[in-house]
């Protein structure tokens, strides 16, 4: 008995890049692309109809543009979003990360980083690529005392656990990582980071990270 595919959508207003990503994708035994979409709409559209694993989601596109569709399909949680766009700009890897986005790489990626991209994003972990995950660090860095939790997201729901898989998450803890670092299995791992999620009401992992950053958690 074979294991399940990872079904992918893929959003990108040129069709070359699609069918490249494409192309890449079926590189791997275990990824199925089961639509493509040449704008956000379609893709939000796409995602309702398919149930995908994970929407290949580029940012600057005609009409509804990736960071909108993002937002769109994670508060539905019709599928997890990995963003990949030629611009490596902050606004966007930001406007991204805060839609819920699971991850953010660049077109320039290599076939077998994207493979390994999709394929973390699918498992419920997050993925940056080094150079972004480099100016995400140094953007914490430096943005001095860290502020109060946005409105409508206390901790005070949080368990004792909880905060520290919340803080795990800031450190940019896979699930193994978390779970190894709290001594629990990663099936136990994967449930908490779950819980933290909807106590938050986060839509990624990332997005969670984000906010444990703000509030200096990690």
């Amino acid at each position: 008995m074979t294991d399940p595919q990872i079904r992918v959508v893929v959003a990108d207003d040129h069709a070359a890049i699609r069918a490249g990503m494409r192309l890449m994708l079926q590189q791997a035994p275990d990824i199925a692309v089961v639509g493509e979409a040449a704008d956000g709409a379609v893709a939000v559209r796409q995602a309702t109809a398919l149930r995908p694993d994970v929407v290949l989601m580029d940012i600057r596109m005609p009409g509804t543009d990736g960071i909108s569709a993002t937002r769109a399909i994670t508060s539905a949680r019709l599928a997890d979003v990995l963003i990949l766009t030629t611009f490596d700009l902050d606004d966007y890897l930001f406007g991204a990360l805060r839609a819920g986005a699971a991850g953010f790489l660049l077109k320039s990626v290599e076939p077998a980083s994207l493979i390994d991209a999709v394929r973390r994003v699918a498992a419920g972990d997050g993925f940056l690529a080094p150079e972004v995950t480099r100016r995400l660090l140094t953007a914490f860095a430096g943005a001095g005392p860290a502020p109060a939790p946005p409105p409508g997201r206390t901790f005070d729901s949080l368990t004792d656990r909880e905060r520290d898989v919340l803080a795990a998450l800031g450190r940019g803890l896979s699930n193994a990582g978390l779970a190894a670092a709290l001594a629990i299995s990663e099936a136990t791992a994967k449930t908490h980071v779950s819980r933290v999620l909807a106590k938050l009401g986060c839509t990624s992992r990332v997005q969670a990270a984000i906010l444990a950053k703000e509030a200096g958690l990690s």
